[in-house]
């Protein structure tokens, strides 16, 4: 089933991408690996899936090790919301951290980051959409929150991450998504950085194509990996 799975996604992908004038190579598929067991996991990187994204560090505590001494080409995400107590054991286990939400914690990942000799890759969870239950940056306060970011040594920031609202139609989800294209550009424009941002995670199960077609290079897919 997953693996079915996956050729219907990517084939939807490479629609999208020709509509769009993208190349379909260039879309990472982020499996988010939330209560899925080491099975389910290892069927799609079987099936060629190679960036695995957690929501809790407790749970990638218990699957990633195992995970990565088998496939050594395996990158891991963390995409749910991180607590500053859990920085120290995130920086051992994930590649890229996409929801870097504030100041205080980017500087703490550098703090423990620099314990460990590491660089950190992450990216800046931006609040695209009003809900009061989400974390990310006020669209308003991003680029300067982002100019202090980048002025610590042991991070290096890929881009930026939001997460679009749930809504009856994925047509509804291309005004967030759009201005989180929109705002990377103007950082980029404004050279908000001392290098370019270049990666839009955004897109998940029921939205990915829309985000593709908005700019997304990293979607993060769950349910339309996993189930039937």
């Amino acid at each position: 089933m997953v693996r079915q799975n996956l050729e219907n996604i990517k084939k939807r992908i490479s629609a999208i991408c020709s509509r769009a004038d993208r190349d379909p190579d260039k879309i990472i598929i982020v499996a988010v690996a939330k209560n899925r067991t080491q099975i389910e996991i290892k069927e799609a990187i079987a099936a060629g899936i190679s960036d695995i994204g957690e929501n809790r560090v407790q749970e990638a505590l218990l699957k990633f090790p195992e995970l990565r001494a088998s496939n050594f080409e395996l990158r891991t995400h963390m995409v749910g919301h991180l607590q500053t107590n859990k920085v120290k054991e995130a920086l051992k286990l994930f590649d890229l951290i996409h929801s870097v939400d504030s100041l205080h914690l980017a500087q703490e990942i550098d703090k423990q980051a620099a314990k460990i000799d590491k660089i950190q890759d992450i990216l800046i969870e931006v609040k695209t959409s009003p809900e009061a239950t989400k974390f990310g940056l006020k669209l308003a306060e991003t680029i300067e929150v982002t100019k202090e970011i980048a002025k610590l040594k042991n991070i290096n920031i890929k881009g930026l991450m939001t997460i679009a609202p749930v809504v009856d139609n994925p047509e509804k989800s291309r005004p967030y998504f759009r201005m989180l294209r929109e705002l990377r550009d103007k950082i980029n424009e404004l050279q908000t950085t001392p290098y370019e941002l270049r990666t839009l995670s955004m897109g998940m199960t029921d939205d990915f194509e829309v985000a593709i077609e908005e700019g997304a290079d990293m979607i993060r897919l769950g349910r339309a990996i996993f189930e039937p």
